[in-house]
């Protein structure tokens, strides 16, 4: 580690992508990696999708050094990443993580459906397809480029009778959407929620929650027959400007520190399970988590990636 923190202080920078500040807590990661290792960081694209991200692997001094990508991008892209282990390598699960480390899980929750209670009332998906949601439903990524977009059709599937392995439902679900006027096809942020525009959002629940804040009547919904639960993937890329920097970042995020912070954010980090058995993860913060309200399916890389496949076919069909 000194080695490292050596090298990566040499080179005195870091690029990063896709990372809004108040994204899982990145804002106060961010500040506190500078903090401790006088490391300049440049963010990129901050509301870039996760293959934005690997597009931006253009072999230039500009490139991000490391990505934050669905598990579906990261499969297929490996030939793009470099191996890399992190001192705290065994906590995280064998089926979180390439053997090589090519990429490794880092934080993840539940898709929800967030929305303004003032507006509406969601007590199940098939709500939204009432008239009081003229104009008002959207996703938090275009489902065809984001993890996030795509784990909302793959919510919505599951709601509607179909499976981890039949995204179909869901694709069908948001072309109802778009015949009856509901669906909006914008990709809802929190400046598009704090306007008003996407009262009624699909987004992970660690992010839905940080709306209440400019939305005082935002609310979550996750179906008890649709709890789909997913993680997000660090990944090296093998042509890092700033290769040391790039592996201190991981060493960062994967330090009780760094996965307390995702913690505080709202996201469940990868090691939580072995920080609580070794009593260094931040209880209040562990606490405040929402309960799952019944039994999570998360699913595996091959279902990600044939979901993102089928959804890549026909999304443009169901919703032009």
């Amino acid at each position: 580690m000194d080695a490292l923190v050596a090298a990566a202080k040499a080179e005195g920078k870091l690029t990063v992508i896709a990372l809004p500040p108040d994204w899982a807590n990145y804002g106060a990661i961010i500040t506190g990696f500078k903090a401790k290792y006088g490391i300049d960081i440049t963010s990129l694209n901050p509301n870039g999708s996760s293959q934005d991200e690997v597009n931006a692997f253009d072999g230039t001094s500009r490139a991000p050094d490391v990505v934050d990508v669905g598990q579906a991008v990261a499969l297929a892209n490996t030939a793009k990443f470099a191996p890399y282990q992190v001192k705290e390598w065994s906590d995280i699960p064998n089926g979180a993580k390439e053997s090589t480390g090519l990429w490794f899980n880092d934080y993840g929750g539940y898709m929800g459906i967030g929305y303004d209670s003032s507006k509406v009332t969601v007590t199940s998906v098939q709500d939204l397809l009432g008239p009081a949601f003229k104009s008002k439903v959207a996703l938090a990524g275009d489902p065809t480029k984001s993890n996030q977009g795509l784990n909302g059709v793959i919510m919505a599937s599951v709601a509607n009778g179909g499976s981890l392995d039949d995204v179909s439902k869901g694709v069908d679900f948001f072309k109802q959407l778009k015949q009856k006027g509901n669906y909006v096809p914008v990709v809802g942020t929190a400046a598009t929620v704090k306007s008003g525009q996407t009262p009624v959002l699909f987004e992970w629940d660690y992010l839905s929650a940080s709306h209440g804040k400019d939305v005082p009547t935002w609310k979550i919904f996750v179906p008890s027959n649709a709890i789909i639960g997913g993680y997000y993937s660090q990944a090296i890329n093998k042509q890092a400007p700033h290769p040391a920097a790039a592996r201190l970042w991981e060493e960062y995020l994967y330090s009780n520190e760094g996965q307390n912070l995702w913690l505080k954010g709202g996201a469940r980090p990868v090691r939580q399970a072995a920080m609580t058995s070794a009593g260094t993860v931040d209880t209040a913060a562990a606490a405040a988590l929402p309960a799952v309200p019944g039994t999570p399916q998360v699913p595996s890389g091959d279902q990600t990636s044939k979901a993102s496949q089928y959804v890549v076919a026909n999304w443009s069909q169901a919703v032009a």
